[in-house]
């Protein structure tokens, strides 16, 4: 058995080591990408920007977990973002089609109006409100201007009593909802008394809220109901447009730009004869609706509680989309930090090894993997076209046989407004034709205009195109777009266009580009890990195995697509192995026959090369040695618990086509169950028991009674084996020191350790015994000195 794990092992060392040959770094120069694209020049005399437009994605899927005010503030940062205000389209997916959400948005669009002007006149960062007002430092170390302790002391005050409207959201819609249909019922009694009406949910305008209802009835619940698209902020103007600043203004604006940035709030239609495909469906609804009422040749995906931490970060993603040979770039990967982790980082939300190791690595091979948000996406790319200058390659505006834009609806859907677009963005997203090497360029000023504004038959194409029934036929979802049938369709999304010859790029940024949240609870973090891992399974038995990877794929990027599918299973033999110092415990026998000089010198080598290389990895990378450690605890915590779980359920699913239903991981930094709930990682503390505890449970009760048993053995024996007892007792708390932090966040706050865990270690520990007694059952005339049983 030991043999046959540490064959597993190499195996999977190699898997993980190969795609870390030629690793990079990259920089960026945004005064080169200013002076290029907005600075006077013979075809822009007046020194217009130049650059392509972005459209970001933003979705959400429940106002409970994902706390409205949570998407507010990330609304608010894209904003506030530093990027042209006419080049630059804010997209809210609400996938719960909440009112409560929908309000929410409306609010952080009146309160831009003056956030958005206060960041562009004194230039803060980051631009999250939330954020900047939270922050440690002193705000007002290196002002630019001497006002602005006066205007950010009114800036407060405002976002003061906007949160309190947000919060104060949810029993103002219930009680205008309470007296709307008061009103209702009364009209309808007079007319019918025994009539019953269902219970809606008004807005404020005095009409029915056309998306869930807080009592879901028939065509208003959260899986059916109309599509919604609402223009909350109008396409801006292409020049700027300068604030007041006497009379009852906020602030003073005279020398400020105080144009918005276009915000749409979009609410896919939902029926239950459909399958929507979670937040792939959701993304691709934004995709096609998006074509129609902006068109940006670009696409960044957030998640609702990622924000924008540097205002710049769109600009350093671009530098590499407009690059010399950026027109081959599918997306551009930045690295996800996170806010709210408790200090000790105890169960590695930082993710610090993949981000700052693995993606580095890849980035010196066909680019990093697509890991669900902080993404900006090319948006041919993900129209499922090939990369310029690949064989099969047709530019967009020549006819072709196999690009017949206006007529294949079958790739695409039934939307001549969706296929027109096409070689539209196509066009706009490619680099400037600045030099002879460019193959592909567009000429400079080609992007200076103003976009029209909307129209109703614009918005009505939109809401035809986000219909449940609009990719039925189509190729949405198996070939373009967001791809369906996977967990981490994220994953399978990245995977297809490397597949196809694009190359990826990783944009690691001095100031971090965008921060999140991440789930501190043990349960929370390991049901998240539990979702990677069955995406993964689900990928290793579909036919987006890399094994099956097309030729324009590079060798080591397959070897590293396929480590990422096939990583859970390392968790059979890592259960093997943390069985095998407890086994050695009970029985007195060692894994080696013998521990000659050979075997310490092999396990000292091996021992001592993979610690050099873990210490290459942490000079060059720049993470602390405490955060590999605590990458290499929560691995192995992971490996024993989810990753099994996950090879269970990858495997029902593929042999019995039964979809997987997951829990929404909730975005709450803190505030969980404790006595203490102005904790900010009260969440830390809180023990929700899950059946992913029993398998690392087992393991440390196992091996701490294999302890007592050979420490026992040992000093009874007539002639004791303290050589063989010392080894044992070495892999015994190695494996116990991998799994400390799970143990202590069994133990809750203060020792207020939960009845269950005490229930499930005593039944464990009574399991174990009786097996042991049962294999080897004590003899009747054995001496305790000669033969101790733990029984």
């Amino acid at each position: 058995m030991s043999v046959v794990c540490e064959l597993w092992f190499a195996f999977s060392w190699l898997l993980d080591q190969l795609p870390k040959v030629s690793p990079i770094n990259r920089a960026t120069d945004l005064s080169i990408l200013k002076q290029k694209f907005e600075s006077p020049s013979p075809s822009n005399p007046t020194a217009k920007s130049d650059l392509p437009s972005i459209d970001v994605f933003v979705a959400t899927a429940d106002p409970v977990k994902e706390p409205t005010l949570l998407t507010a503030n990330t609304i608010l940062s894209i904003l506030a973002a530093d990027y042209p205000v006419d080049k630059l389209t804010c997209y809210l997916s609400d996938d719960a089609a909440s009112l409560l959400t929908f309000e929410a948005i409306a609010e952080a669009a009146s309160f831009a109006s003056v956030w958005v002007p206060f960041c562009r006149k004194h230039r803060i960062e980051p631009r999250n409100p939330d954020s900047y007002f939270s922050l440690n430092r002193d705000p007002y170390k290196n002002k630019l201007r001497p006002d602005l302790v006066r205007d950010r002391r009114r800036i407060k005050r405002e976002y003061d009593e906007f949160k309190v409207r947000i919060n104060g959201l949810p029993e103002s819609i219930r009680r205008r909802s309470d007296a709307f249909h008061a009103s209702e019922e009364l009209n309808a009694s007079s007319v019918e008394p025994a009539v019953k009406i269902p219970k809606a949910t008004w807005m404020a305008d005095g009409t029915h809220w056309p998306g869930t209802w807080n009592i879901p009835a028939a065509d208003n619940s959260r899986g059916d109901h109309s599509a919604i698209i609402q223009v909350m902020l109008k396409t801006p103007l292409d020049h700027p447009v300068f604030g007041g600043g006497g009379g009852g203004a906020v602030l003073d604006l005279s020398e400020v730009d105080v144009r918005l940035p276009m915000l749409v709030y979009v609410s896919r239609e939902k029926r239950t004869a459909c399958n929507h495909y979670r937040k792939a469906g959701a993304m691709n609804s934004l995709l096609r609706a998006s074509a129609i009422m902006s068109n940006a040749p670009f696409v960044l995906n957030l998640d609702c509680d990622h924000y924008i931490y540097n205002s710049q970060a769109l600009r350093e993603g671009i530098c590499f989309m407009m690059d010399r040979g950026g027109d081959r770039v599918c997306f551009v990967q930045f690295p996800q930090r996170f806010e709210g982790i408790d200090p000790s980082d105890r169960y590695a939300n930082h993710n610090t090894v993949f981000f700052d190791v693995n993606l580095r690595a890849l980035d010196g091979l066909q680019g990093p993997v697509y890991v669900g948000s902080g993404c900006l996406f090319r948006r041919i790319a993900l129209y499922g076209f090939d990369p310029p200058r690949a064989k099969n390659h047709h530019p967009l505006h020549m006819p072709s046989p196999d690009l017949s834009i206006s007529s294949n609806t079958s790739k695409f859907g039934n939307s001549i407004y969706l296929m027109d677009s096409i070689p539209v963005t196509e066009y706009q997203g490619r680099p400037l034709a600045d030099h002879p090497s460019v193959k592909n360029g567009r000429p400079s000023g080609a992007l200076i205009f103003q976009r029209d504004p909307l129209d109703a038959s614009t918005v009505a194409e939109a809401i035809n195109v986000v219909s449940c029934w609009f990719e039925e036929k189509t190729e949405w979802g198996s070939r373009v777009g967001w791809i369906y049938g996977s967990a981490t369709e994220h994953l399978v999304t990245g995977y297809r266009m490397h597949n196809r010859g694009w190359r990826s790029i990783y944009c690691v940024t001095k100031r971090d580009a965008f921060r999140g949240k991440a789930p501190i609870n043990l349960t929370d973090r390991l049901h998240q890990v539990l979702r990677w891992a069955t995406g993964s399974v689900e990928i290793f038995f579909s036919r987006n195995n890399a094994l099956f990877a097309s030729p324009k794929m590079k060798f080591l990027q397959r070897v590293a697509y396929l480590n990422v599918s096939i990583y859970p299973f390392s968790s059979i033999f890592l259960i093997a192995y943390c069985f095998l110092p407890a086994l050695c415990l009970f029985s007195g026998q060692f894994i080696v026959q013998s521990l000659d000089m050979t075997f310490i010198i092999y396990l000292l080598v091996i021992t001592l090369t993979v610690c050099l290389l873990a210490i290459l990895e942490i000079r060059w990378s720049g993470i602390e040695l405490e955060e590999w450690w605590r990458n290499e605890q929560f691995w192995f915590i992971g490996g024993t618990s989810a990753h099994l779980a996950a090879i269970l359920q990858g495997l029902f699913k593929a042999v019995t086509r039964i979809k997987i239903h997951y829990t929404l991981t909730s975005k709450y930094a803190g505030g969980g169950g404790d006595d203490n709930n102005d904790d900010e990682f009260a969440e830390l503390y809180l023990v929700k028991w899950t059946w992913l505890m029993v398998p690392p449970l087992t393991i440390i009760l196992m091996n701490l009674i294999g302890l007592a048993v050979g420490v026992s053995r040992t000093l009874y024996s007539i002639i004791p084996q303290w050589s063989r007892l010392l080894v044992g007792v070495f892999f015994s708390f190695w494996v116990l020191a991998h799994l400390y932090p799970f143990a202590k966040g069994l133990m809750g706050r203060r020792g207020k350790t939960p009845t269950i865990v005490f229930v499930w270690s005593g039944l464990i520990a009574i399991t174990i015994s009786l097996l042991w007694v049962a294999i080897k059952p004590p003899s009747a005339n054995s001496r305790i000195g000669g033969s101790f049983s733990f029984a």
